[in-house]
């Protein structure tokens, strides 16, 4: 099962690049992947030859290791237990030390650290329990301090830390005002940091411990080499601080550029704001493709202030674009080439204009009407991302079907369930809301939800899709599909591994519809994360039908949309569809049918506005980009990926 990456389309040419000048613009050295995956793979093999080079010193002391716990370091850890069942590596002479704990909590408590570093490590490996030391949360209030400094004591001068990186730039729990001295210790959660843990106490912040005992920023400089880890686009601020920024308390990660021998992971989405990947040609020569000849013209439209039409060669010299002039000559030729080639994106037919000259459309004109398939990964990622498109094709005339493929089950709120039970007793339909309400409160924090609870709450979510795509003309009956693929059905946080069970309903379906298009979740920043499953899962479908005879899939086009949050960069574009300020209220009222979804959602994340109002200002602004560039002024603008 491979990860999925976006192509490659010009960039940076790193090789025979002298390490001073790539890494130029970095305080910490900084190395980055396209995928989290393949990062993660990287680190096990630097942990692996450590670990023997320490073995072939025979100094007779244990390597020590100090790990971190939660989301990062999951593949990681996948690894690092694969290597060790192949007999590739032992961890019998590790000292295994992990960096924090709740307080209080018991060891066995299913969302503690000890618990789930257990569970996805050290239970795989060949580590002595005696040569494991985790945070002891049961220690007594009057006896923690003492505690803490003597774990503190025990943890210093570690042989190679791992840590992850929160988005706040904590580590460990060494959150914003943490001193660069600091040891071991308890700490106060705050309310942001809570908030976010509550993801794994099933989204309830009472149930989230308020405390916590970590290993402090001094212990963690102690060691001698430190690898820190951060993955995906919802870091991508915080890597910039750490990496380019100024050390820092409001950002403790920063201190970490102290250490002389610290070293920060990323993948692409996480490291997308730093110097060399937003203008890789202020550090080095550059293969220029078509694409990348737009990203840096768009870049430089951005740092002078001007359309690209109005781009001078003195821009484009004063601006580490000069090599630019010398491969493709006149800067007025470059300035109309990335004009018409950037004009060519936008299009209000998205399925192709009938009967029309498509040389420069982004999309052929015939087949006429398309059929065209959107695979949605929660019951309402398709119109927040590309509510505006699927209206237009809709109306466009195009046999449209979208594909629900998760349940979307644990995003509803207990309190929502009550009012439907309610509702449904008003109206005389049946009295059910008291064995509900017992249901909800008898579930127990950290542990799986009640399926009959998760059944109502998934019914919820599939009335919600279908109000919404019949509040713009979809027969809902016919056109709207709910895959409910298993791996999501987990009933907690942590889903279950994706099998071959989730691509045989998948591909049940694709042949089915036969789609000429197919839209598809482009956010590949947590390897983990359900919009990554589902997209991945989409394409091994395809792949597996086309080994299996299904030739037509190779005239299938396929387009990737992002999320609520962030948006592809115009360097990447291949189809721009405009939206009219009636169609931008359309595209709203039908995210508005997804009423579980508002303002009390379990996991809303720190991002205090209502998906709506995300995905209107993600579109306004690149609406607005376009227009400052010399485009066309639009309400707003979806933009996709062409894959193939």
């Amino acid at each position: 099962m491979e990860h999925f990456k976006l192509p490659k389309d010009g960039g940076l040419i790193e090789e025979n690049l002298p390490k001073g000048v790539l890494h130029s613009f970095e305080k910490i050295t900084t190395e980055i992947y396209d995928d989290s995956t393949d990062a993660s793979y990287v680190i096990a093999d630097i942990i692996v030859k450590a670990i023997k080079e320490h073995e072939a010193q025979g100094t007779g002391r244990l390597f020590k290791l100090g790990l971190t716990t939660g989301y990062s370091p999951i593949s990681l850890y996948r690894k690092l237990a694969r290597y060790c069942k192949e007999g590739k590596v032992s961890f019998a002479g590790v000292e295994v030390f992990s960096i924090d704990e709740y307080y209080p909590v018991s060891s066995d408590h299913v969302q503690s650290r000890n618990y789930r570093i257990h569970e996805e490590f050290l239970d795989l490996v060949d580590v002595k329990p005696e040569n494991i030391h985790i945070p002891d949360a049961t220690v007594p209030e009057d006896k923690v301090s003492e505690y803490c400094a003597s774990y503190d004591k025990l943890a210093r001068g570690l042989d190679l830390l791992v840590i992850g990186v929160g988005e706040q730039g904590q580590i460990g729990f060494n959150e914003a005002g943490s001193n660069i001295k600091s040891r071991t210790r308890t700490v106060l959660l705050s309310y942001r940091s809570r908030k976010r843990q509550a993801k794994n106490f099933n989204g309830d912040i009472q149930a989230t411990p308020k405390t916590a005992i970590t290993m402090g920023v001094g212990t963690m400089l102690s060691a001698k080499k430190i690898i820190l880890m951060a993955w995906g686009e919802r870091k991508a601020d915080v890597v910039k601080a750490i990496v380019e920024g100024e050390p820092d308390s409001s950002c403790p990660a920063s201190y970490l550029q102290m250490h002389d021998d610290c070293t920060l992971f990323v993948d692409e989405n996480s490291g997308s704001l730093l110097a060399r990947m937003v203008a890789p040609w202020m550090v080095g020569p550059c293969t220029w493709s078509r694409k990348f000849v737009r990203k840096a013209v768009v870049w430089l439209c951005q740092r002078v202030h001007k359309p690209i039409l109005k781009l001078t060669q003195q821009d484009y010299l004063d601006n580490y674009l000069g090599d630019l002039l010398e491969i493709y000559g006149s800067f007025d030729k470059i300035n109309i080439e990335v004009f018409n080639d950037l004009q060519h994106t936008i299009t209000g037919w998205p399925g192709g204009k009938p009967n029309a000259d498509d040389t420069t459309r982004p999309v052929k004109s015939s087949p006429f009407p398309k059929t065209v398939l959107i695979f949605s990964p929660h019951p309402d990622d398709d119109v927040i991302s590309m509510g505006g498109t699927f209206i237009r094709l809709v109306e466009q005339g195009h046999n449209v079907h979208v594909a629900y493929e998760t349940s979307g089950d644990l995003a509803v709120h207990d309190d929502v369930v009550l009012q439907h039970m309610d509702a449904a007793y008003q109206l005389g339909f049946a009295d059910q809301f008291k064995r509900v309400k017992a249901i909800v409160d008898s579930k127990v924090a950290g542990e799986p939800e009640p399926k009959e609870l998760l059944a109502i709450k998934g019914a919820i979510r599939r009335s919600e899709a279908r109000g919404a795509v019949r509040s713009f003309g979809l027969n809902a009956d016919t056109n709207a599909h709910f895959l409910n693929l298993p791996f999501y059905e987990s009933g907690g946080v942590t889903k279950l591994p994706r099998t071959q069970a989730d691509l045989d309903i998948i591909k049940a379906l694709i042949k089915e519809v036969r789609p000429d298009q197919i839209y598809m979740a482009g956010d590949l920043a947590d390897p983990h994360g359900t919009h990554r499953v589902c997209t991945e899962a989409v394409l091994d479908s395809i792949k597996q039908l086309k080994a299996e005879g299904e030739n037509w899939l190779e005239a299938t086009t396929i387009w990737l949309y992002r999320g609520a949050w962030m948006e592809w960069e115009l360097g990447r574009v291949d189809m721009a569809v405009p939206l009219s300020p009636g169609e931008l209220i359309k595209k709203r009222h039908a995210i508005f049918r997804h009423l579980s979804q508002k303002d009390i959602v379990p996991f809303p994340g720190d991002d205090p506005r209502e998906f709506w109002q995300r995905a209107e200002e993600r579109t306004q602004n690149t609406a607005a980009l376009y227009n400052e560039l010399g485009m066309a002024e639009y309400q707003a603008i979806e933009v996709f990926l062409k894959l193939c």
